[in-house]
Formats: C-alpha cells, structure tokens, sequence
C-alpha cells in the first residue's frame, strides 16, 4: 500500500541563501539598520517590488503587521468602518481592530468569494475596504474596485494566499492601493514568519516606514524603484518624521536572508502548484459527492492546497468524511466543523456580537481544506486525490446501501 505524501513540509531554503546566512551569524548583524550599505532587508524590498511591479516595498514581521501598519498608514479616523470578507482568517479581522476601525463583515458565496450584492448593500458608510484573496481565490475584482472607486474608498489586499496569482494578467496585490503578502512557512515563500506589503504611493509608503520602526533618520534607508532616491517619498518622510507612533515591527535580516534566495523559485512553485491543483480538481470533480468552485474568467490562480464543497452530504455526513480520509492517510480541514477553527467567523468572538451572515455560515460548514503543495508528484497527487474520493464513497456508499 503506498504512504500518504508529507504534504506539510514546506520547500527546502536553497543552498544559497547558506553563505549569506552563515555571514550574519558571524557578524551578529540582523537589525536591518545597522548595515553600514543596504541591508538583506532592504534588498528583499527592492527585489519583491521589482518582482511585482511595485514602486514601494515594506518587510515587516507578519502579514498582519503588514495590513495593521497599511490601515494606519492610510489614516484613518478611530472607528472607521473597514469591509472584511467573512471568509477568512482571524488575524484581518484583529488587524482592524488593532488599528482602532471596525470590522464589517460580507457574505461570501458558495464560490469562496464575496457576494458582491452584500458587498455593494455594505458600501454606505464604509470608510475602507479590505479583500481578503482567502486560500487563493479571487474575488470581481474588477467590480470591487469599481464601486470602490465611485465611493473613492482605499482598498487593500490581503494577498497572503496569492502571490503569484494575476487577475486580467496584473499581479494580484497591485489592484488596490496597498497589496499585503505572508512569508509564514505555509506560503509561497517561507521564513517561519514575515509579511510585506507594497504600494506605488509614496506617502502610505513613508509613514508605514515610520510606523513600522524607522526612528531618528534611519527612513533614510528607505528608498524607491530599483533601489534609487524617490524625491517624492523623500518629502513625504520630511513630512511625517516625529509625528508618528512606531509600532517596531520591522523585519530582520536573518529572515530576509531566507526569503531572497527563494525569489527566483515563485514562477516555478506558481506553475507546479497550479497543475497539481488543477490535476487533482479534474479527479475531485469527477465525483457525485465532491466539487471544486471554478476560477473567475480573469483569474490566474497559484495554488498550494485544494478547497472543495462536499455535495449532498448531512453534518454527520461530513464529520464521517473527514475520518474517513484520515483513515485513508488525507487529513482534511471542513472549516466550519469544529468548535475553534480561526476561519470560521462565528469563532470571533473578540468580536463582540456576531453577526448572522447565512451564506457565508452554510458554505464554511461544506467548505473542504486539504494540503497540496506544489513540490507533491503526480503519484503523489493520485494518492491525495484517491483518499478524497474513496472518503467519500465510503460515506455516501453506505448511506446509498442502507437507503432512506
């Protein structure tokens, strides 16, 4: 009987991010301002940017850390009303209210996406909006930005799950105003923990540097496209020197060190990723019981796991699959279907009261999470996709033989 594929490890640091490392090991110099030139911190943001087409690059401690400084850098009053999708994880939600606003929850559609009724029903008296692209999927962009921009409200992504993904060919996270990015160990690029975000607006960009931890005049570090002097950001740190809370949640050079080497591997993981989801998709789809939501037309997705809606099932039902493919060596995530899952947002409950968001509440009790990174082998792949449909064929085969 083959094993289950290690779906949990992530891709191994390439071999030459070892000299570099073993450098600021002996040096001891990982603070990102105390390089005497530019520090891997700053290269990292110079490299990202120019990989995105961005003009600004901000390396921070987390992806979080990254939308917090993005909704202050975009002052906002205290109680602002920020629009979240209800499909996501904990931590955007907890951003917000870190930055003093206030969440404001949309139904999101059986497709993983926003229900853009809802989302333009919500629209009066927000003051932002913030899109989650939640485990990949892309919301209509193009409407989101389009009744956005009518309102002449920012909007900012949460692109933690989507690097490499491109909406209409144009890198998601470069749409809205600011694009926020991860580097946790299950995302594209790893370094354990670090996030970035990036904008071509040079004053987001210089009071999130601020923000960030930049004191004294080390925003001088800072600079535009490519690596040159940006007049523009240059006034704009002129502008908001000393009159700006630091919130010290920079990046250090250890991780960028980590994450550089790995910049030349995104095309490569996007492109591996994107078969074996799509492999494994075609097989899920197959089957009367599994279904994998479509891809918007504009969409271009780069996958690392699989999401599917269980067909047809009841909640014993769906319980029942999730022991069956763990029997099977798949272990799977139905996001609504346990009592502390951190993306079901009823599970909020710092919150306050929840809101009733029907939809959004139906999909996530269906919704399937399974691990499928792109390093996995087609046997590999074969396997993953054999435990999920054998699961479900061990559930609804028995309640077809015992009937009702």
């Amino acid at each position: 009987m083959a094993l289950a594929p290690n779906v949990y490890d992530a891709e191994p640091i390439p071999e030459t991010a070892r000299a570099e490392i073993e450098r600021l090991l002996t040096s001891g110099d990982l603070f990102r301002y105390t390089c005497p030139g530019d520090s891997p911190v700053a290269l990292l943001e110079a490299e990202f940017a120019e990989l995105m087409g961005a003009k600004y690059a901000l390396a921070v401690a987390s992806c979080s850390a990254a939308l917090f400084l993005s909704l202050k850098a975009l002052d906002l009053p205290r109680g602002a009303k920020v629009l979240i999708p209800a499909f996501t994880f904990a931590a955007v939600p907890s951003a917000v209210l870190h930055a003093d606003c206030v969440p404001v929850l949309v139904e999101v559609a059986g497709n993983y996406r926003i229900d853009m009724a809802d989302f333009a029903a919500k629209l009066d008296g927000a003051d932002a909006v913030m899109i989650s692209h939640m485990r990949g999927h892309t919301s209509d962009m193009d409407a989101i930005m389009a009744l956005a921009d009518e309102r002449g409200l920012p909007v900012i992504e949460d692109a933690a799950h989507s690097l490499g993904t491109t909406w209409r060919g144009r890198n998601i996270g470069t749409i809205g105003r600011i694009g926020c990015f991860s580097f946790q160990s299950y995302k594209l690029l790893n370094s354990g923990e670090g996030g970035i975000l990036i904008t071509d607006d040079a004053e987001i960009a210089a009071r999130a540097v601020i923000m960030s931890g930049a004191y004294e005049h080390n925003w001088k570090k800072h600079k535009g496209p490519r690596g040159e002097n940006a007049p523009d950001l240059a006034d704009a740190f002129a502008r908001w020197q000393n009159r700006l809370p630091l919130y010290n949640t920079r990046l250090n050079n250890l991780s960028a060190a980590l994450i550089r080497p790995q910049l030349p591997e995104v095309a490569r993981r996007v492109r591996d990723g994107r078969r074996n989801h799509d492999y494994v998709a075609g097989i899920l789809d197959a089957s009367d019981w599994l279904s994998v939501p479509a891809k918007l037309p504009p969409e271009e997705r780069a996958p690392d796991s699989i999401q599917f809606n269980l067909v047809g099932m009841t909640d014993d039902e769906a319980r029942a699959f999730q022991d069956a493919a763990a029997a099977r060596g798949v272990k799977v995530q139905i996001f609504g279907m346990s009592d502390d899952n951190a993306r079901a947002f009823w599970n909020w409950r710092f919150l306050g009261e929840v809101p009733d968001l029907p939809q959004t509440r139906a999909m996530l009790m269906r919704a399937s999470d399974t691990r499928l990174p792109a390093r996995l082998t087609r046997a590999d792949c074969d396997f993953v996709a054999g435990a999920l449909v054998g699961a479900a064929e061990d559930v609804k085969g028995r309640a077809l033989a015992y009937g009702t």
